[in-house]
């Protein structure tokens, strides 16, 4: 049975700024998204060809769309609401068993809420929202299923 899986992988992401031509700042954060074959703190392990899979999936269908929203916070279901949105992802790829993001802040209501917390030095990090389902290996972990389905890629503090 599918269900409601998050995940907060990086509670530090790098946070950057840079110049435009007309002399504002465009904000970005980067960092570890997701991890494969490892325990996470929910006891959860993500086996890598599942998350490589839903990563290419997603690259193809969001990211190269521009549809990859994310929202500030962590909502309890696996829709994008528009009101909530503060970034666009704009970049995933796999490293060994990191999967490294990259998203733009925008500037709606929560991606200035993010910028402030940028500018003031607030640490941010990322969390992950997704649906699927759960079975515990021999060793008692529970072990995402290949039905796992990324929604996004939230923004956390």
């Amino acid at each position: 049975m599918s269900q409601l899986i998050t995940e907060i992988y990086n509670e530090d992401c790098s946070t950057l700024t840079e110049a435009t031509a007309d002399g504002k700042k465009n904000y970005f954060i980067e960092g570890i998204f997701m991890q494969s074959d490892l325990q996470n703190r929910n006891g959860r392990i993500y086996p890598g060809a599942i998350l490589e899979k839903e990563m290419q999936r997603y690259n193809r269908d969001y990211i190269a769309t521009k549809r990859a929203l994310g929202e500030l916070g962590h909502p309890a279901g696996p829709q994008i609401n528009g009101d909530r949105v503060s970034h666009l992802i704009t970049e995933m790829k796999r490293d060994g068993t990191d999967f490294i993001g990259r998203a733009k802040i925008l500037s709606t209501p929560m991606g200035e809420i993010i910028k402030v917390f940028i500018d003031e030095g607030v640490k941010v990090g990322v969390s992950t929202r997704g649906l699927g389902s759960v079975k515990p290996t021999s060793a008692g972990v529970m072990e995402v299923q290949n039905d796992f389905h990324l929604a996004t890629v939230d923004i956390v503090t």
